[in-house]
Protein backbone atom coordinates (compact mmCIF):
# COMPACT_ATOMS: atom_id res chain seq x y z
CA UNK A 1 0.00 0.00 0.00
CA UNK A 2 2.89 2.67 0.42
CA UNK A 3 3.68 3.52 -2.80
CA UNK A 4 -0.47 3.62 -3.93
CA UNK A 5 -1.75 6.16 -0.95
CA UNK A 6 -2.51 9.50 -0.95
CA UNK A 7 -3.90 11.67 1.57
CA UNK A 8 -5.49 14.78 2.90
CA UNK A 9 -3.40 17.04 4.75
CA UNK A 10 -5.95 18.93 6.62
CA UNK A 11 -8.31 16.35 7.25
CA UNK A 12 -5.68 13.17 7.53
CA UNK A 13 -7.94 11.25 5.27
CA UNK A 14 -6.11 8.51 3.44
CA UNK A 15 -7.04 6.68 -0.05
CA UNK A 16 -5.73 4.36 -2.07
CA UNK A 17 -5.83 3.67 -6.00
CA UNK A 18 -6.75 -0.51 -5.13
CA UNK A 19 -9.54 -1.87 -4.32
CA UNK A 20 -9.87 -4.75 -1.71
CA UNK A 21 -10.22 -7.33 -4.26
CA UNK A 22 -6.83 -6.41 -6.16
CA UNK A 23 -5.13 -6.24 -2.42
CA UNK A 24 -6.28 -9.43 -1.86
CA UNK A 25 -5.12 -11.27 -4.76
CA UNK A 26 -2.11 -9.58 -4.40
CA UNK A 27 -1.38 -10.93 -0.97
CA UNK A 28 -2.53 -14.18 -2.20
CA UNK A 29 0.43 -14.40 -4.81
CA UNK A 30 2.48 -13.47 -1.46
CA UNK A 31 1.53 -16.53 0.42
CA UNK A 32 -1.05 -14.65 2.61
CA UNK A 33 -4.45 -15.85 2.26
CA UNK A 34 -7.40 -12.97 3.51
CA UNK A 35 -10.83 -11.99 1.74
CA UNK A 36 -12.00 -8.50 0.71
CA UNK A 37 -13.91 -7.96 3.79
CA UNK A 38 -11.45 -8.56 6.24
CA UNK A 39 -8.99 -6.62 4.14
CA UNK A 40 -11.77 -3.56 3.94
CA UNK A 41 -11.69 -3.87 7.90
CA UNK A 42 -7.78 -3.87 8.12
CA UNK A 43 -7.94 -0.29 6.09
CA UNK A 44 -10.49 1.07 8.20
CA UNK A 45 -8.28 0.60 11.46
CA UNK A 46 -5.33 2.09 8.87
CA UNK A 47 -7.39 5.63 8.52
CA UNK A 48 -8.20 4.85 4.98
CA UNK A 49 -11.80 5.71 3.97
CA UNK A 50 -14.33 4.88 1.13
CA UNK A 51 -14.58 8.63 -1.03
CA UNK A 52 -17.09 9.19 -3.13
CA UNK A 53 -16.58 11.01 -6.74
CA UNK A 54 -16.17 14.98 -6.28
CA UNK A 55 -16.94 17.05 -9.47
CA UNK A 56 -14.09 19.81 -8.85
CA UNK A 57 -11.37 19.01 -11.53
CA UNK A 58 -11.96 20.14 -15.34
CA UNK A 59 -10.67 17.84 -18.17
CA UNK A 60 -6.96 18.23 -19.36
CA UNK A 61 -6.81 18.30 -22.85
CA UNK A 62 -2.98 17.68 -22.45
CA UNK A 63 -2.55 15.18 -20.04
CA UNK A 64 -3.37 11.66 -21.35
CA UNK A 65 -4.61 9.35 -18.36
CA UNK A 66 -2.45 7.03 -19.39
CA UNK A 67 0.53 9.23 -19.08
CA UNK A 68 -0.03 9.83 -15.60
CA UNK A 69 -0.23 6.12 -14.79
CA UNK A 70 3.28 6.09 -16.58
CA UNK A 71 4.63 8.61 -14.38
CA UNK A 72 3.35 7.11 -11.23
CA UNK A 73 5.57 4.28 -12.35
CA UNK A 74 8.31 5.99 -13.35
CA UNK A 75 8.16 7.61 -10.23
CA UNK A 76 7.93 4.70 -7.75
CA UNK A 77 10.81 3.11 -9.27
CA UNK A 78 12.98 6.35 -9.00
CA UNK A 79 12.52 6.03 -5.07
CA UNK A 80 13.10 2.63 -5.29
CA UNK A 81 16.65 2.68 -6.46
CA UNK A 82 17.63 5.76 -4.92
CA UNK A 83 16.49 3.81 -1.55
CA UNK A 84 17.88 0.65 -2.08
CA UNK A 85 21.71 2.34 -2.94
CA UNK A 86 21.00 4.38 0.09
CA UNK A 87 21.20 8.09 -1.26
CA UNK A 88 18.28 10.80 -0.17
CA UNK A 89 14.82 10.78 -1.13
CA UNK A 90 12.82 14.14 -0.31
CA UNK A 91 9.01 15.09 -0.83
CA UNK A 92 8.93 18.69 -0.94
CA UNK A 93 5.84 21.16 -1.00
CA UNK A 94 4.62 24.13 0.27
CA UNK A 95 1.67 24.10 2.82
CA UNK A 96 -1.62 26.63 2.61
CA UNK A 97 -0.40 29.65 4.34
CA UNK A 98 -2.07 30.90 7.57
CA UNK A 99 -2.63 34.29 9.03
CA UNK A 100 -0.98 34.70 11.67
CA UNK A 101 -3.08 36.33 14.99
CA UNK A 102 -5.91 35.54 16.44
CA UNK A 103 -8.30 33.78 14.01
CA UNK A 104 -10.26 30.85 13.88
CA UNK A 105 -8.39 27.76 13.72
CA UNK A 106 -10.57 24.93 11.87
CA UNK A 107 -10.72 21.83 13.66
CA UNK A 108 -11.59 21.23 17.86
CA UNK A 109 -9.50 20.75 20.46
CA UNK A 110 -10.20 19.91 24.26
CA UNK A 111 -11.08 22.44 26.68
CA UNK A 112 -13.20 23.58 29.36
CA UNK A 113 -14.12 27.23 27.61
CA UNK A 114 -14.05 27.74 23.90
CA UNK A 115 -11.05 30.36 23.34
CA UNK A 116 -12.55 33.49 21.77
CA UNK A 117 -11.22 34.73 18.17
CA UNK A 118 -11.87 37.64 15.86
CA UNK A 119 -15.50 37.33 14.05
CA UNK A 120 -13.37 38.37 10.70
CA UNK A 121 -10.43 37.13 9.40
CA UNK A 122 -9.31 40.63 8.02
CA UNK A 123 -5.40 40.29 6.90
CA UNK A 124 -5.45 43.87 7.99
CA UNK A 125 -5.82 42.48 11.40
CA UNK A 126 -2.97 39.79 11.37
CA UNK A 127 0.44 40.20 12.60
CA UNK A 128 1.37 38.66 9.59
CA UNK A 129 1.28 35.42 7.48
CA UNK A 130 3.02 32.30 7.53
CA UNK A 131 3.84 30.92 4.49
CA UNK A 132 5.87 27.13 4.94
CA UNK A 133 7.88 25.18 2.97
CA UNK A 134 8.43 21.59 3.90
CA UNK A 135 10.71 19.32 3.60
CA UNK A 136 9.93 15.30 4.16
CA UNK A 137 12.37 12.62 4.01
CA UNK A 138 11.27 9.50 3.20
CA UNK A 139 13.85 7.29 4.61
CA UNK A 140 14.28 8.95 7.77
CA UNK A 141 10.64 9.76 8.27
CA UNK A 142 11.41 12.95 9.31
CA UNK A 143 10.16 16.48 8.32
CA UNK A 144 11.39 19.81 8.25
CA UNK A 145 9.59 22.98 7.80
CA UNK A 146 10.79 26.67 7.05
CA UNK A 147 8.02 29.27 7.86
CA UNK A 148 8.68 32.38 5.76
CA UNK A 149 7.04 35.91 6.36
CA UNK A 150 7.29 37.23 2.66
CA UNK A 151 6.00 35.05 -0.46
CA UNK A 152 6.23 31.62 -1.42
CA UNK A 153 9.03 31.93 -3.91
CA UNK A 154 11.08 29.29 -6.19
CA UNK A 155 13.89 31.14 -4.52
CA UNK A 156 12.12 30.41 -1.03
CA UNK A 157 11.46 27.00 -1.94
CA UNK A 158 15.38 26.35 -2.87
CA UNK A 159 17.00 27.63 -0.16
CA UNK A 160 14.86 25.99 2.52
CA UNK A 161 16.27 22.46 0.93
CA UNK A 162 19.75 23.54 0.88
CA UNK A 163 18.81 24.89 4.79
CA UNK A 164 17.90 21.30 5.36
CA UNK A 165 20.83 20.03 3.84
CA UNK A 166 22.54 22.19 5.78
CA UNK A 167 21.21 21.43 8.74
CA UNK A 168 19.77 17.45 8.43
CA UNK A 169 20.44 15.76 4.99
CA UNK A 170 24.20 16.12 5.54
CA UNK A 171 24.28 14.53 8.71
CA UNK A 172 22.04 11.75 8.04
CA UNK A 173 23.79 11.12 4.54
CA UNK A 174 27.10 11.52 5.12
CA UNK A 175 28.75 8.92 2.71
CA UNK A 176 26.05 9.27 -0.04
CA UNK A 177 25.81 13.01 -0.67
CA UNK A 178 26.82 13.02 -4.55
CA UNK A 179 23.02 12.15 -5.42
CA UNK A 180 19.57 12.58 -4.06
CA UNK A 181 16.05 12.15 -5.30
CA UNK A 182 12.91 15.43 -4.96
CA UNK A 183 9.59 14.53 -5.69
CA UNK A 184 7.61 17.42 -6.13
CA UNK A 185 4.05 19.13 -7.51
CA UNK A 186 3.93 20.37 -10.83
CA UNK A 187 2.80 23.79 -10.06
CA UNK A 188 3.63 25.84 -7.21
CA UNK A 189 7.13 27.50 -6.61
CA UNK A 190 8.62 24.28 -7.15
CA UNK A 191 7.06 24.41 -10.86
CA UNK A 192 8.00 22.00 -13.74
CA UNK A 193 8.21 25.22 -15.71
CA UNK A 194 9.69 27.35 -13.24
CA UNK A 195 12.95 28.84 -15.08
CA UNK A 196 14.47 29.76 -11.05
CA UNK A 197 13.70 26.66 -9.65
CA UNK A 198 15.54 24.69 -11.96
CA UNK A 199 18.45 27.70 -12.40
CA UNK A 200 18.69 27.91 -8.58
CA UNK A 201 18.59 24.37 -7.51
CA UNK A 202 21.68 24.15 -9.71
CA UNK A 203 23.58 26.77 -8.35
CA UNK A 204 22.73 26.66 -4.76
CA UNK A 205 22.16 23.18 -4.53
CA UNK A 206 23.82 20.64 -7.17
CA UNK A 207 26.99 23.14 -7.73
CA UNK A 208 27.54 24.37 -4.32
CA UNK A 209 27.40 20.81 -2.43
CA UNK A 210 28.87 18.88 -5.72
CA UNK A 211 25.50 16.61 -6.01
CA UNK A 212 23.92 15.76 -8.53
CA UNK A 213 19.84 16.78 -8.00
CA UNK A 214 16.72 14.67 -9.66
CA UNK A 215 13.56 15.82 -10.15
CA UNK A 216 10.32 14.30 -10.39
CA UNK A 217 7.36 16.02 -10.53
CA UNK A 218 3.91 14.66 -9.82
CA UNK A 219 1.29 15.06 -13.03
CA UNK A 220 -1.20 17.87 -12.57
CA UNK A 221 -3.64 17.38 -10.22
CA UNK A 222 -2.20 14.96 -8.24
CA UNK A 223 -0.81 16.62 -5.67
CA UNK A 224 -2.46 14.61 -3.02
CA UNK A 225 -0.22 11.70 -4.32
CA UNK A 226 3.12 13.73 -3.02
CA UNK A 227 3.98 11.75 -0.19
CA UNK A 228 4.52 15.12 2.50
CA UNK A 229 0.60 15.49 1.91
CA UNK A 230 -0.39 12.65 4.06
CA UNK A 231 2.80 12.00 6.01
CA UNK A 232 4.11 15.48 7.01
CA UNK A 233 1.39 18.30 6.65
CA UNK A 234 -1.27 15.96 8.11
CA UNK A 235 -0.20 15.34 11.34
CA UNK A 236 0.74 19.24 11.61
CA UNK A 237 -2.97 20.16 10.65
CA UNK A 238 -3.96 17.47 13.39
CA UNK A 239 -1.50 18.79 15.83
CA UNK A 240 -2.56 22.89 15.59
CA UNK A 241 -6.86 22.54 14.92
CA UNK A 242 -8.79 24.31 16.62
CA UNK A 243 -5.60 26.35 18.19
CA UNK A 244 -5.51 30.31 16.99
CA UNK A 245 -1.78 31.04 15.84
CA UNK A 246 -1.64 34.14 18.03
CA UNK A 247 2.44 34.80 16.87
CA UNK A 248 5.05 33.39 14.81
CA UNK A 249 6.39 31.40 17.94
CA UNK A 250 3.56 29.85 18.14
CA UNK A 251 3.27 28.32 15.12
CA UNK A 252 6.77 26.90 15.05
CA UNK A 253 6.50 25.44 18.41
CA UNK A 254 3.12 23.46 17.19
CA UNK A 255 5.61 22.68 14.19
CA UNK A 256 7.94 20.84 16.43
CA UNK A 257 5.65 19.34 18.68
CA UNK A 258 4.14 17.43 15.79
CA UNK A 259 4.98 13.66 16.15
CA UNK A 260 2.51 10.34 15.22
CA UNK A 261 2.74 6.56 16.14
CA UNK A 262 4.83 5.67 13.74
CA UNK A 263 7.74 7.59 14.86
CA UNK A 264 7.57 11.26 13.07
CA UNK A 265 9.88 14.34 14.27
CA UNK A 266 9.70 17.29 12.86
CA UNK A 267 11.64 20.74 13.15
CA UNK A 268 10.57 24.43 12.29
CA UNK A 269 12.18 27.31 11.56
CA UNK A 270 11.18 30.84 10.88
CA UNK A 271 12.34 32.62 7.87
CA UNK A 272 12.31 36.18 8.05
CA UNK A 273 14.00 37.05 4.42
CA UNK A 274 11.90 38.94 2.05
CA UNK A 275 11.79 37.42 -1.10
CA UNK A 276 10.60 39.52 -4.34
CA UNK A 277 8.55 37.63 -6.91
CA UNK A 278 8.56 37.55 -10.60
CA UNK A 279 12.78 36.79 -10.32
CA UNK A 280 13.55 36.28 -14.46
CA UNK A 281 16.35 34.12 -15.80
CA UNK A 282 17.97 34.68 -18.91
CA UNK A 283 18.23 32.28 -22.17
CA UNK A 284 22.07 32.70 -21.41
CA UNK A 285 21.81 31.37 -17.75
CA UNK A 286 19.27 29.13 -18.68
CA UNK A 287 21.90 27.14 -21.27
CA UNK A 288 24.71 27.24 -18.47
CA UNK A 289 22.65 24.51 -16.82
CA UNK A 290 24.26 21.39 -16.55
CA UNK A 291 20.45 18.91 -16.87
CA UNK A 292 20.05 16.21 -18.04
CA UNK A 293 15.97 15.50 -19.04
CA UNK A 294 15.13 12.25 -19.11
CA UNK A 295 13.97 10.22 -21.78
CA UNK A 296 10.49 9.51 -19.89
CA UNK A 297 8.28 12.45 -19.52
CA UNK A 298 11.10 15.31 -20.03
CA UNK A 299 9.91 18.05 -18.57
CA UNK A 300 8.50 16.01 -15.28
CA UNK A 301 11.44 14.37 -14.97
CA UNK A 302 15.58 15.93 -14.98
CA UNK A 303 18.76 15.74 -13.32
CA UNK A 304 21.05 18.65 -12.62
CA UNK A 305 24.36 17.25 -12.80
CA UNK A 306 27.16 18.86 -11.05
Amino acid sequence: MEHDTAGDPITGLKWTRKTTEKIACELKRNGIFVCANTIGKLLKKMNFSLRVNHKKNEKNPKLDPKDRDKQFKYIFNMREWFIKNGYSVISVDGKKKELIGNFKNNGAAYCREPENVNVYDFPSDAEGRGTPYGIYDLIANTGTVFVGTSYDTPSFAVESIARWWDIAGSAIYPTKSSKALILADGGGSNSSRSRVWKYELQEKISNKYNMDITVCHYPPGCSKWNPIEHRLFSAISRNWEGVPLKSYETMINYIKTTKNSKGLRVDGHLVTKQYEKGKKISDKQMASLNIEKHEIFPNWNYTLKA
